[in-house]
């Protein structure tokens, strides 16, 4: 017996496959908006590294976190992949 339902695809799919396939279907106008919010908060988080002079240590911290700890890396990133997704459907309803 399968409890779930075909159309159900978000239970398994990945964070960045859910994000991608409703930004497709989605107002193209929220989608934008809500990227754009997302460069924003990129563009400080950028200006605070270079402001405190931590352009080094960021690099660094990137590289470790790709080559030791990949998995904070993605759940970090599948974070925001929800978040985003999420952001997107509560303005689309």
């Amino acid at each position: 017996m399968n409890i779930f339902n075909e159309e159900d695809d978000f239970l398994v799919t990945t964070p960045k496959q859910n994000y991608f396939s409703i930004s497709r279907h989605a107002n193209e106008n929220i989608v934008e908006m809500e990227f754009e919010k997302v460069l924003e908060r990129l563009a400080v988080a950028e200006k605070l590294i270079e402001e405190k002079d931590l352009e080094d240590e960021f690099e660094l911290a990137l590289h470790e976190m790709r080559a030791i700890g990949k998995m904070e890396l993605e759940d970090r990133v599948n974070g925001l992949f929800l978040e985003l997704a999420g952001n997107i459907v509560t303005q689309c309803e």
